[in-house]
Formats: C-alpha cells, sequence, structure tokens
C-alpha cells in the first residue's frame, strides 16, 4: 500500500511542479503518468529487490522516463523537455544532496563522503539515461502518425 502512495505521490507531484514549470495543462496527465511511471521501476528495482545498485535503477528509471517523454512529444508534436523535466523530478537526488550538506556541517565526514558520492553516481546516471535514450534517432518514435493537411 505505502509503495502505491508513493507512485501516487509521484505522479501527483510532478503535475504540481508542471504547474509551476509553466506546463500547459492539457499536457498535465502524460507529466503525472511519466513521473509516475518513473517512480514505479525505482520503487520496484530498488526498495522492492535490492539486487542491482541505486545508481543502476536510477539510470533504468530515467531511461523509462525519457523514452515516454519522447514518445509523448512526437504523438503530441511538443518539445520533449515539457515531460523530460517535469518526469524527471522525483529521481533527482535531492535528499543526498541535503543530507551531504548537513552531515559536512555537523562535522560526520564520513557519513557525508558516502552519501554525497552515492548523490554524485545518482546524477550521473540521470546524466548517462538522458543521453543514451537521446541517441535514439527521432524516426523510431514517430510511428504512423497522421497530418492534419493529409486526408484520410
Amino acid at each position: 500500500m505505502t509503495d502505491l502512495l508513493q507512485i501516487l505521490a509521484a505522479g501527483i507531484g510532478t503535475v504540481a511542479f508542471g504547474a509551476l514549470f509553466g506546463v500547459p495543462s492539457k499536457y498535465y496527465p502524460y507529466c503525472g503518468l511519466i513521473g509516475a511511471s518513473g517512480w514505479a521501476v525505482y520503487v520496484f528495482l530498488w526498495m522492492r529487490t535490492g539486487f542491482w545498485s541505486e545508481a543502476v535503477v536510477v539510470f533504468l528509471a530515467t531511461v523509462l522516463v525519457i523514452l515516454m517523454s519522447r514518445f509523448f512529444a512526437v504523438r503530441e508534436r511538443c518539445p520533449v523537455t515539457i515531460f523530460l523535466i517535469c518526469g524527471i523530478l522525483p529521481l533527482v537526488p535531492g535528499a543526498g544532496i541535503y543530507w551531504t550538506c548537513y552531515y559536512l556541517v555537523t562535522g560526520q565526514l564520513d557519513e557525508a563522503s558516502t552519501r554525497g558520492f552515492s548523490a554524485l553516481k545518482a546524477a550521473v546516471a540521470i546524466v548517462l539515461g538522458i543521453v543514451f535514450v537521446f541517441e535514439i534517432p527521432q524516426r523510431f518514435f514517430k510511428g504512423k502518425a497522421v497530418r492534419k493537411n493529409d486526408k484520410l
């Protein structure tokens, strides 16, 4: 039950960030779905199985977020950044950076280095996931879209 609440909260948080970011309201459902899907992958692979390292799990979740962002951007004929920036938000290691700074200020340098390195690995995994998916050619996301001027 708690996992479903986390996934729902990630979707709602993504939509709320989209509202703050100035995303048109017709794209809110897509943003929420993308953010919730990325967090669902994270919850399932990291918190449930614990098989892979956190950086690998963040990378896989980022790949899903970017694939979905590119798909919806082509489908809706809008910039991919609308979905990418909102959808990646739940995966950003903000808490890890916070705790790193906290432990630095309180003089717990061992814990600060552990948390900081983990946050850095997650950030690098996000960047690599974005680069990896953006190297896929655009034609793989197009499908058979019907243009407004084309006759059926």
